[in-house]
C-alpha cells in the first residue's frame, strides 16, 4: 500500500509540474481590465421611452434571490406559475403557452421558425418597424413574403385585409397590436374570424399593448400571440411570452420540414415547459433568475386586475394628450380611438432637431423619452407610460422637462 501511494505521489508530482509549465507557456495577452476594478454605478433615471421601464420593487426583489438549477423541481413549478399568468394576461385557455428565453424578437422569430416553411405565403402589415422585421424574417427562411404597406401612422382595416387575402391565400398573416414606432393601436376585432374564412392563421404582436389595451386571445380570433417583459409589466429585458392556438399547433405538428433554429424549436420548448404532458428533458438553460423576476411582474399584475391595468393606462395617456397639446404639441396619430395608449407620438415641433430635445430631458431632468424608429425617425418623440410608470405625476414631470427643453433647445427660425 505504502509503494502504491509513493508511486501515484511521483507521477502526479511530474503531471502536476507539467500543467505549471503549460500553463506559463504563455503569458497573458490582455491585462485585467482597469473599469472592473471599479464599484458598478447607475444613475437613478425615469424611463418614459418605448422600454424597457423602471423596475418595480417586487421585481427587483426577486431579481436578488439565489438561482436554482433550471431542472429543479421548484423551477418547474415557477414555469408552471408564469404559464398561468400568461394566460390570464392573454386571456387564453391554449395549453401551449410559455416564454421564451430571449427577448420580443425571440418570440416574433419562435412565431415565425415555426409557423412558416419555405415557399409558404406570408402576408405582413407593415405600417411600422415590426412589420419590416416580421417581414425580413420570413424572406430569411425562404417564404413568399406578401407585404401590405402603409405610410406610418396608418392601419389595416378588415376590408383592406380581406382584399389581400383574397388576392395572396396566406397561410399566416401578421399585425401588430401596438405598433411601438408610430404610436398606432391597430384594432383587432373580427380580424381572426376573417382569417380563418380564408383558412389564415392570425399572428399578433403585444409588446408595446399587453396589459397596457384590451387584448382577448381567444376571444378575437387569434392564433399566436407573443409579447415581452419590460415594458408594461415591468420586468427585465431578456424573457418574451408566447401562446399558440389549437390550430396554431396542428401547423407546427405537421410540419414537413425541422424548424431553422433548434433553440426555437417549439415541440422542444412545449416539453421543458410542460406543455405536452411528456417528462421533461433538457433543452437549454434557462435564464432561472429572470423567471424569478418575470413571475412576480405577472403576480403584480394579476393581483391589480387587468381592466384596473387598462383604466390606468387610458386615464394617464389621456392626460398626457391634454398636456402636450396644452404645449402646442401636435399629436402623431390623429384618430383618438387609434393611439396606442402605453407609447403616445407626438410630431417634432418645426424648427427642433429631435436629438437636442431628448438629449436635454435625459442631462437636466434625468428622465429618457425616445426620438422615432426605422419609418418614423426623425418625424416623432415617443413617450412611455409603461405599468408602474403610467401615472399623472410622471406626466406632470415629463410635460414641465419637455416645456423646459422647447424654451432652451436650439431652434431654425427660417
Amino acid at each position: 500500500m505504502l509503494w502504491a501511494l509513493t508511486t501515484a505521489r511521483a507521477v502526479l508530482g511530474h503531471r502536476a509540474a507539467g500543467w505549471v509549465r503549460t500553463m506559463a507557456s504563455h503569458s497573458l495577452l490582455v491585462a485585467p481590465p482597469a473599469a472592473l476594478s471599479k464599484p458598478l454605478s447607475i444613475p437613478s433615471r425615469l424611463l418614459l421611452g418605448p422600454g424597457p421601464s423602471n423596475l418595480t420593487s417586487r421585481v427587483m426583489a426577486a431579481g436578488g434571490l439565489q438561482t436554482l438549477g433550471h431542472m429543479h423541481q421548484e423551477v418547474y413549478q415557477i414555469m408552471d406559475e408564469i404559464k398561468q399568468g400568461i394566460q390570464y394576461v392573454f386571456q387564453t385557455r391554449n395549453a401551449l403557452t410559455l416564454a421564451i428565453s430571449g427577448s420580443g424578437h425571440c418570440a416574433l422569430e419562435a412565431a415565425l421558425f415555426n409557423l412558416l416553411e419555405p415557399g409558404d405565403p406570408f402576408l405582413v402589415g407593415v405600417s411600422g418597424i415590426w412589420g419590416q422585421r416580421a417581414q425580413d424574417i420570413a424572406e430569411r427562411i425562404g417564404a413568399r413574403v406578401y407585404p401590405m404597406i402603409k405610410a406610418p401612422g396608418g392601419h389595416f382595416t378588415l376590408q383592406e385585409v380581406e382584399e389581400a387575402l383574397a388576392r395572396h391565400k396566406p397561410a399566416l398573416l401578421f399585425l401588430a397590436h401596438g405598433e411601438s414606432s408610430t404610436g398606432v393601436m391597430q384594432p383587432l376585432d373580427g380580424y381572426g374570424e376573417l382569417c380563418h374564412r380564408y383558412q389564415c392563421l392570425l399572428l399578433v404582436d403585444s409588446v408595446a399593448s399587453l396589459g397596457g389595451a384590451p387584448i382577448h386571445m381567444d376571444r378575437q380570433g387569434i392564433d399566436v400571440l407573443y409579447s415581452g417583459s419590460q415594458k408594461v409589466l415591468n420586468a427585465p429585458p431578456g424573457t418574451s411570452l408566447i401562446s399558440f392556438s389549437d390550430k396554431a399547433k396542428s401547423k407546427i405538428y405537421a410540419r414537413k420540414t425541422k424548424p431553422v433554429s433548434f433553440y426555437l424549436d417549439i415541440m422542444w420548448l412545449a416539453n421543458i415547459w410542460g406543455c405536452d404532458d411528456k417528462p421533461r428533458m433538457y433543452h437549454h438553460t434557462t435564464p432561472v433568475v429572470s423567471l424569478y423576476s418575470l413571475r412576480e411582474s405577472l403576480a403584480h399584475l394579476a393581483e391589480q386586475g387587468l381592466e384596473n391595468s387598462w383604466r390606468q393606462h387610458r386615464e394617464a395617456s389621456e392626460y398626457l394628450h391634454a398636456c402636450l397639446q396644452g404645449l402646442g404639441l401636435q399629436l402623431f396619430v390623429k384618430d383618438p380611438a387609434l393611439r396606442l395608449p402605453t407609447i403616445t407620438s407626438v410630431v417634432v415641433p418645426t424648427g427642433y432637431d429631435w436629438r437636442d430635445i431628448v438629449q436635454y430631458i435625459m442631462d437636466h431632468h434625468d428622465i429618457e423619452i425616445a426620438g422615432g424608429l426605422g419609418p418614423s425617425a426623425g418625424k416623432v418623440l415617443r413617450i412611455g407610460l409603461l405599468g408602474g410608470n403610467a401615472t399623472r405625476e410622471n406626466v406632470g414631470r415629463v410635460t414641465r422637462a419637455l416645456r423646459e427643453a422647447l424654451q432652451r433647445c436650439p431652434r431654425n427660425k427660417l
